[in-house]
């Protein structure tokens, strides 16, 4: 069998490249149509008369009061003042995991660098408006004009027009598409775009009868080019090889196939293989592609997933079709109800506000100029022609009749009421929250709150559900370009903080005395946790409040020092960020925030250098001079003993060498002296010491000392 060419392969790409997303787009088409056209009806000026209305209101009044925009709006700004973010959590369940850490804070400064905000805000408000928004994340180098820099840093960029743009394989039926094993980024280029960007002056589209849903050209002189992700899956071989000091190392087998010397070198440094392990290695190939070839074949890109993250408003599958729609489907007959009643008032009211009078053409003749003016030039009275009777006699004759006032219906006006009680049910009772009175309580208000917060709650959980996504496709890209050691890099804190993280950094393990690799992201293997509005302004406020409420329900001080800190910390305004800090290296001081790296070599800096004041260096020198008068104290004892001890030996070796009268004597001499120091009374007991007779009493011979 001949071996198939690098060109014929790629044609093949492209070949069924085309018969999926002409699946796909079929499948799809009407959803889709029907998200770009609630976006554009919450949006843009006008589209709320688009089609069949709008023919049948031609050369009429065609008035918007836009109340779906408002509801789309608030809840974008509900979500801007409740802000997403990524913790990574240990599988281990550790409490503690600083590589979790470090991921996190190479996670926010990613987003800061990035901009990130943008592409979240664009598939948060699309996915409200119309039902479905995403955003991609991408490895890119970080100095693109130095040719020796290949370090790399992650970017989390918008795609704009999601709905129309964004296409994953019809058997992918995850929320966050971590099933799709493929998918298509449309993007649009102006031709002089496209020529610049691929060097391509074939602007071909797509054959229409291959693909009669999209077509690649558009009359406006556009060219879409499709970013086209393709999963492929490889079983492969892992050996475990296990060293003379009983560490295992896995090596997989393309690693063996790229470097033939490989095996023979972990033979030769005593590596004997102990068993193999089959494994599945899940990787991405990426194409791009214009209307009839592959423009580049940009090969396996880092992590293991699509680096596409959707983003749902409301989503379902029925009859096997993913449907989704956001905030403003089920309130656009109501609004376009509402427009048309408002249009039909407007233009009975322009009919005529006031009842005009009807004369005959006598009694007008002459007077036509006067009467069209008045309502300019206000004249004093007005004139018309007296009617003459049968005998020629003049008649004061009135107005014929007078023009009635337009009314507005009844059922207009019934309708009305009833429109307007519809969109509040559909887009949710906003006049609550904007009703509060000044004199409401904390509990009422925070009712109404909770309230409102329900209307959005669907929303923010699948924003929840789609940063997860993203953070899960961070780590999976970190892992494989995060690997420079002693690569220095930016961190961002949970409090905006900045910290410097150097990758791989090697250091030495307290237990086993070996060296290991800190910041080793080639072995981050975390759950991803989101929590949403940690670091808002709205939930600072109601933090600041919550503290200062504590602080009047206690009377301990340290516990007052510590909630007024952390109220502190928590203030938002102009120009308060050094106060913020200073309060949290407060907080960090007395062990109640967890300091950071840099904030504990701080510490501990600030302990070593630190010279104590003067009343410690007072009680430092009472403390060492008790502790001296202690030990002349213990040695004044010791040497008393040991007198006491010598006089008793004495006093054997002098009884030892007396005879028997002699010793008898003696002892008879002592005791009377012992009973003569007794009738002295007790206030002398101490002053004359009374001898123990027991060890001489029995004595019979002679007595060693």
């Amino acid at each position: 069998m001949a071996r198939i060419s690098k060109e014929e392969m790629l044609a093949n790409v492209h070949a069924e490249a085309m018969r999926e997303f002409d699946e796909i787009q079929s499948a799809m088409r009407d959803e889709r149509r029907q998200c770009l056209e609630d976006r554009r009806f919450y949006s843009i000026a006008g589209a709320q008369w688009e089609g069949s209305l709008g023919d049948q209101f031609e050369n009429k009044p065609k008035f918007e009061v836009n109340k779906v925009h408002l509801a789309v709006i608030r809840i974008f700004n509900e979500y801007r003042n409740n802000r997403i973010t990524v913790n990574f959590v240990s599988k281990s369940g550790k409490n503690n995991d600083k590589l979790a850490e470090t991921c996190a804070s190479l996670y926010r400064a990613d987003e800061q660098d990035s901009v990130a905000e943008e592409a979240y805000d664009n598939a948060f408000e699309e996915a409200v408006g119309g039902g479905f928004g995403a955003w991609r994340l991408r490895a890119c180098y970080e100095d693109d004009e130095d040719d020796e820099d290949e370090r790399q840093r992650i970017k989390i960029e918008p795609i704009f027009d999601a709905d129309s743009s964004v296409f994953f394989d019809l058997n992918a039926k995850r929320f966050d598409k971590s099933d799709a094993k493929s998918c298509f980024v449309v993007t649009a280029y102006s031709k002089d775009a496209y020529t610049a960007e691929f060097g391509d002056e074939d602007f071909t589209s797509w054959d229409k009868e291959v693909n009669r849903q999209f077509d690649w050209l558009t009359p406006d002189d556009l060219v879409y080019v499709a970013e086209y992700y393709k999963v492929e899956e490889q079983k492969e071989t892992v050996y475990i090889y296990e060293g003379l000091d009983g560490q295992e190392r896995k090596v997989r087998e393309s690693e063996l196939e790229a470097d033939e010397d490989l095996e023979d070198v972990l033979h030769a440094t005593g590596f004997k293989e102990v068993r193999q392990k089959k494994v599945k290695r899940r990787r991405v190939h990426k194409y791009i592609l214009s209307g009839n070839k592959v423009l580049e074949d940009c090969g396996y890109i880092a992590g293991k997933y699509i680096p596409i993250v959707p983003m749902y408003g409301k989503r379902w599958f029925i009859d096997n079709i993913e449907r989704c729609m956001g905030h403003v489907r089920l309130s656009k007959d109501a609004q376009r109800l509402k427009n048309m009643q408002l249009s039909k008032i407007a233009e009975i009211a322009a009919l005529g506000s006031v009842e005009k009078p009807i004369f005959t053409h006598e009694q007008m003749a002459g007077n036509q100029l006067m009467w069209a003016e008045d309502n300019i030039k206000n004249n004093p009275y007005l004139l018309i022609n007296p009617m003459i009777d049968g005998n020629g006699n003049p008649v004061a004759v009135g107005p014929v009749a007078y023009t009635k006032a337009p009314e507005i219906p009844a059922a207009t006006a019934g309708l009305m009421q009833v429109t307007e009680q519809d969109m509040q049910d559909l887009l949710g009772n906003q006049q609550a929250g904007e009703q509060l009175q000044p004199n409401m309580s904390g509990a009422a208000i925070q009712l109404i709150q909770n309230k409102l917060d329900m209307q959005t709650f669907i929303y923010m959980s699948n924003m929840a559900k789609a940063i997860k996504r993203s953070g899960e496709i961070w780590l999976s890209i970190a892992k494989d370009i995060l690997v420079e050691e002693g690569r220095v890099m930016k961190g961002v804190g949970g409090q905006n903080e900045i910290n410097s993280i150097q990758l791989l950094r090697p250091i030495i393990n307290q237990e086993t005395g070996g060296v290991e690799r800190e910041n080793d992201l080639s072995g981050a293997d975390f759950d991803v946790a989101v929590d949403v509005g940690p670091s808002s302004a709205s939930k600072r406020q109601t933090t600041v409040r919550n503290l200062t409420g504590m602080m009047q329900m206690t009377q301990d001080p340290e516990t007052i020092q510590v909630l007024g800190a952390m109220a502190m910390m928590n203030m938002e305004g102009e120009g308060i960020s050094d106060v913020r800090e200073f309060f949290r290296k407060k907080l960090v001081r007395l062990g109640v925030v967890k300091p950071t790296d840099e904030e504990m070599q701080q510490l501990q800096a600030e302990v070593q250098n630190q010279q104590p004041d003067a009343q410690t260096q007072f009680l430092q020198a009472s403390a060492e001079q008790a502790q001296a008068q202690a030990a002349k104290s213990r040695a004044d004892t010791v040497l008393t003993i040991a007198k006491s001890e010598e006089t008793k030996a004495k006093t054997a070796q002098t009884l030892s060498n007396m005879d028997l009268s002699h010793r008898k004597q003696m002892l008879d001499s002592i005791k009377t002296l012992n009973e003569m120091n007794s009738q002295v009374g007790q206030s002398q007991v101490g002053e004359t010491p009374a001898y123990d007779l027991s060890q001489f009493a029995n004595t019979t011979g002679p007595v060693n000392p």
